[in-house]
């Protein structure tokens, strides 16, 4: 497959997960088999010595540094990209950094990336939008074309199964009544056939959230789409950057551990009810003794009842108390941790099948 000049063998891109979930390690042996492996910015930097004095350096050093090693790791295959929350402080910085470090994407989405057009401009960098509705999907593309004169290389849409903060109202998420991932994906490929027409230009179009196996590919691949994002089943690989526990809580997961949560930065989120969140309905509260001003929305201090940033480190740490456990709607289906190059043959061979 070819995205506007970079190559890519396998339409599988490796959801990027936070904080310390998907680094070097699992990007660049995802793009060692083919694939778009993805690295997530967010509080990259938390290993870094300085990383509570100075976040902000710590993140762009480390940031530049995976982004190295999982080119190394990958030995010229696939794709390496990197997901940049809107949400985050420093959002240009970082986008900025990704690009110098030779990033091949920029995956961008917790908020509308309005500016990432104009930020990516005259670089090599790839640029996607995630999106979760038609409306996300016109509005981003008119406004890159106004403003840039430019339209995505691809979208990613990130349907009401996934994991991590979503793009769905909590009313809708807790009634079941968000729209199903093949009509999004239906509604957004009638959005982008006519930019591609405006800007003679292919714009490639992925689903994700809840796409599970080879065969929901297929699927996916039948109704429109070039390729899927997976994001929860990487977690559970044995070159997933996080500690073994993070990997144990998920495949020892049910579907009744899975719940909907308000997240501190007033985004609903997916999760393993692990006991941070249950002595959270207590009515507990876990201050940060020191605020890094990692996420823009974040209300900070004692208006919220925890650090999400610290909960996450703590979750990929392996932590079960303290840990926050991101995770997709199918957990409960993970039976084992396998390796990376065993996931994406089961993928590829079940899509084909």
């Amino acid at each position: 497959m070819d995205i506007n000049g970079k190559k890519l063998e396998h339409g599988i891109i490796q959801g990027g997960m936070g904080v310390g979930v998907s680094l070097s390690e699992l990007a660049g042996n995802v793009a060692k088999e083919g694939c778009m492996g993805v690295i997530s910015s967010v509080n990259i930097g938390y290993k870094e010595s300085d990383f509570y004095k100075n976040p902000l350096e710590a993140n762009l050093r480390a940031l530049k540094n995976h982004i190295k090693r999982a080119k190394e790791i990958a030995g010229g295959k696939g794709l390496i990209g990197v997901n940049i929350m809107v949400a985050v402080s420093h959002y240009e910085e970082t986008v900025k950094a990704a690009i110098e470090a030779g990033a091949d994407a920029i995956i961008s989405g917790s908020g509308l990336p309005l500016k990432l057009a104009g930020l990516v401009k005259g670089s090599k960098t790839l640029y996607a939008p995630i999106v979760s509705s038609k409306r996300a999907a016109a509005l981003l593309l008119k406004t890159f074309a106004k403003r840039e004169n430019s339209v995505p290389d691809f979208i990613v849409i990130e349907g009401h199964q996934a994991g991590g903060h979503l793009g769905f109202s909590a009313d809708d998420l807790e009634n079941d009544t968000c729209q199903d991932n093949l009509t999004i994906l239906k509604e957004v490929l009638e959005v982008v056939k006519t930019f591609e027409e405006q800007f003679k230009k292919k714009i490639r179009v992925f689903l994700g959230g809840g796409v599970f196996t080879g065969k929901d590919m297929a699927e996916a691949i039948k109704n429109g789409a070039d390729g899927v994002q997976i994001g929860t089943r990487f977690i559970a690989t044995n070159e997933c950057d996080a500690a073994d526990t993070f990997k144990e809580v998920l495949v020892e997961a049910k579907e009744e551990d899975v719940k909907i949560i308000k997240s501190p930065v007033g985004m609903p989120a997916r999760a393993v009810y692990t006991p941070l969140l249950k002595k959270l309905d207590m009515g507990d509260k876990f201050f940060a003794k020191k605020c890094n001003n990692c996420l823009t929305a974040c209300p900070k201090g004692d208006k919220i009842p925890y650090c999400i940033s610290r909960a996450l480190i703590s979750a990929v740490e392996g932590n079960k108390e303290e840990g926050l456990f991101f995770c997709g709607e199918n957990v409960s289906r993970i039976k084992e941790i396998v390796s990376v190059h065993n996931l994406v043959e089961e993928l590829l061979k079940d899509c084909q099948s």
